[in-house]
């Protein structure tokens, strides 16, 4: 099993949900975080004085697949969450070494 963790653009969450259930993920776990990398922020202005805003919201999305799904589940991210813009995000993908749902005692897939 692995975990792919994805940082994207607020306004994208609807299409990338839809984007991951059409491709069979049954659920997944959704953050509002801050970050930036090559965007480095940008300035805005309030009442009159200007200042840097360095950390942009973005959402985070946490799911866990089983291994020959990833590469499926990748591919609806990058479709669905793609502006072809700079800070569109990124998708990072970790190995899960066991799974146990609290409410039945199931492990590993039975349990995603």
């Amino acid at each position: 099993m692995k975990k792919i963790e994805a940082v994207i653009k607020p306004f994208k969450l609807d299409e990338v949900r839809e984007a991951l259930s059409d491709v069979g993920v049954t659920g997944l776990t959704v953050s509002e975080v801050k970050g930036f990398g090559r965007q480095k922020g940008h300035t805005e202005l309030y009442r009159g004085a200007e200042y840097v805003v360095d950390f942009l919201p973005k959402i985070k999305l946490e799911i866990v697949v089983a291994d020959q799904d990833v590469e499926q589940a990748i591919d609806a991210i990058i479709k669905a969450a793609r502006t072809g813009k700079i800070g569109d995000g990124k998708i990072f993908v970790f190995p899960v070494e066991q799974v146990v749902r609290i409410r039945t005692g199931e492990t590993d897939e039975s349990a995603v």
